[in-house]
């Protein structure tokens, strides 16, 4: 289980610049479930995974996977069992390594190995077995720098690859939005694949209310930094588009009521 309890996040404390990212979050994600997490820009989607993820410290609260507290983990070391792909297909892999160099520095992610024992004969087997499933010809391509790939090919392989040491949880941030619709749900029919194969937490972020309404068992919205929605289950299935579009829609509604408080209150001691 990834469980977050209260996590705080401030940047450029106390200066005009001032942005609270993460605000006391807290929350359970059960082993193999499938989290989608909806918000408006700055609402602190992202800036969680990232916290997860290890790439900044948190200023207060923490982070525990599978019982064992990470929170003072680096970046580096929770590698081994946090796999994230961004939304930029050319990050995440080197573009001028070869998809096969790509994939076997992936496998031999958390040890000291040098690439040579990684590219044996018997892994680019399986590799091409592993890449003739998701149907875009890759297999062919294993000499060919990853670099020269499409967004959605090469999207397709960090997604293999993030998964490659079987991660206890795996992070997709808008991984699809840089993407035009059909590499998109090609991208995504692989996501479902491997989410369902590998059984590792997941949180996926989208701007996308369709795939927010159709994909996973659960459903997160943040506001400002804190939790805002929370549905799972029966619930979640129920969900429509238009229901999404709602939530949004009250979260607007709250900032002017919030504005104009602040504006009353304002008067009232100038």
């Amino acid at each position: 289980m990834l469980q977050l309890r209260d996590i705080r996040k401030t940047f450029n404390a106390g200066t005009d610049n001032e942005v609270r990212g993460l605000d006391g979050v807290t929350l359970d994600f059960e082993p193999g479930t499938w989290t989608v997490v909806i918000g408006s820009n700055g609402s602190g989607k992202s800036t969680m995974q990232s916290a997860i993820s290890g790439t900044f410290g948190l200023d207060g609260g923490s982070i525990t996977v599978g019982g064992t507290d990470i929170t003072a983990w680096p970046e580096h070391r929770r590698a081994h069992i946090i796999g994230r792909v961004f939304q930029d297909p050319y990050a995440g892999s080197a573009p001028s390594l070869t998809v096969a160099e790509n994939l076997a520095l992936a496998e031999g992610r958390g040890t000291r190995r040098t690439l040579a024992p990684l590219l044996r004969r018997s892994r680019r087997a399986a590799w091409r077995e592993m890449l003739a499933e998701i149907g875009l010809g890759l297999e062919r391509r294993l000499d060919d720098p990853i670099g020269l790939l499409s967004g959605g090919q090469r999207q397709s392989i960090t997604l293999l690859m993030a998964t490659a040491t079987a991660p206890k949880v795996l992070l997709l941030d808008e991984h699809t939005a840089a993407l035009d619709p059909r590499s998109a749900d090609q991208v995504i029919q692989l996501t479902s694949r491997i989410v369902a194969r590998h059984r590792a937490t997941t949180i996926m972020v989208t701007h996308s209310m369709a795939q927010a309404a159709a994909l996973g068992d659960r459903l997160v919205a943040m506001h400002r930094g804190r939790v805002y929605l929370d549905v799972r289950g029966a619930d979640k299935r129920r969900l429509r588009v238009e229901d999404l579009h709602d939530v949004f829609a009250q979260m607007r509604q709250d900032d002017r009521l919030d504005h104009a408080a602040l504006a009353l209150l304002a008067a009232e001691y100038a």
